[in-house]
């Protein structure tokens, strides 16, 4: 009997959560280990049904860098980075299109759909959804001048995103999927960082919460140590400090700049925890990292 009364404990601890983000916008950067591991991928796949059946409104936007790399391996090409960015030629983006749209986002479709909720699969295309333009890099310790940019092909920096497709979507009760490839103003295509496209599509929404699914249990401090919340000025200062680095900056970058254009708050947690994003959403402690 008492294990019914802990579960009833459970729900009761998730009803104020679930009452304050009804009918919320809840932006989700899906990537990392948790779309590689099988167990993980049911896992967030439930969590994203359930949301929705409870009232709340998720969106997600998922990457796919290691399936790119696997396959651009099997045509024997090697993949290679400026920055951190994927140098992306023609043929490399005909290979992004296909893992990323064609496979992984019809991928995640159909595992949501399999498990009782309704999901539609969207990339930059559909709708002019992404507007892009073309990225260029700096050259690292150089002033920013156009003869020091670097080009590095068909890789590109969000201009716009076509709210209203997305509204229409979640108007209808339906689950949007969206590859990060956006379309530029002569219809070409751009491989844009999927980081970047889910921040991008929060701040559209106005989203009451942005989430990151990294492989890491957050930000931490110098001491190694989850800092659990941070409000903006707290997390300007840690980067200046150096507290955080490596990775981690461009990532809390992302959210500072989504906090900047409207979104309320942004979360970077653990794919690598079942169910991460419940227990970040509707548990009084959460697992990870909150920016505000």
């Amino acid at each position: 009997m008492q294990s019914w009364i802990d579960k009833a404990d459970v729900l009761l601890e998730a009803l104020p959560y679930i009452q304050r983000f009804f009918n919320k916008t809840i932006v989700i950067k899906y990537g990392g280990h948790a779309m590689e591991d099988e167990d993980l991928k049911v896992s967030f796949v439930r969590d994203v049904v359930l949301m929705r059946y409870i009232g709340l409104n998720p969106v997600i936007v998922h990457g796919g860098g290691p399936q790119i790399d696997d396959m651009l391996g099997k045509i024997g090409k090697k993949s290679k980075f400026v920055e951190g960015m994927r140098v992306t030629d023609e043929e490399t983006m005909d290979i992004v299109e296909m893992v990323l749209v064609g496979k992984i986002n019809k991928e995640i479709v159909s595992l949501i759909n399999q498990r009782g909720g309704q999901a539609v699969g969207l990339s930059g295309m559909d709708g002019n959804l992404i507007r892009a333009r073309k990225l260029w890099i700096p050259r690292r310790g150089k002033e920013v001048e156009e003869k020091e940019l670097l080009d590095i092909g068909l890789v590109g920096e969000v201009e716009s995103i076509n709210p209203a497709l997305i509204e229409n979507i979640m108007n209808n009760k339906w689950i949007p999927v969206i590859a990060p490839v956006g379309v530029g103003p002569a219809g070409e295509m751009y491989n844009i960082n999927a980081d970047l496209v889910a921040g991008k599509v929060a701040a559209s929404l106005k989203a009451e919460k942005f989430i990151l699914l990294t492989d890491v249990e957050g930000v931490l401090d110098g001491e190694k140590k989850l800092i659990s919340t941070m409000n903006a000025e707290m997390t300007g200062r840690y980067l200046k400090e150096g507290a955080i680095s490596g990775g981690m900056i461009p990532k809390v970058n992302c959210c500072l700049q989504a906090l900047q254009e409207g979104v309320k708050k942004t979360h970077i947690i653990d794919g690598r925890v079942k169910h991460a994003i419940l227990l970040e959403i509707f548990t009084d402690e959460g697992i990870g990292t909150q920016i505000y």
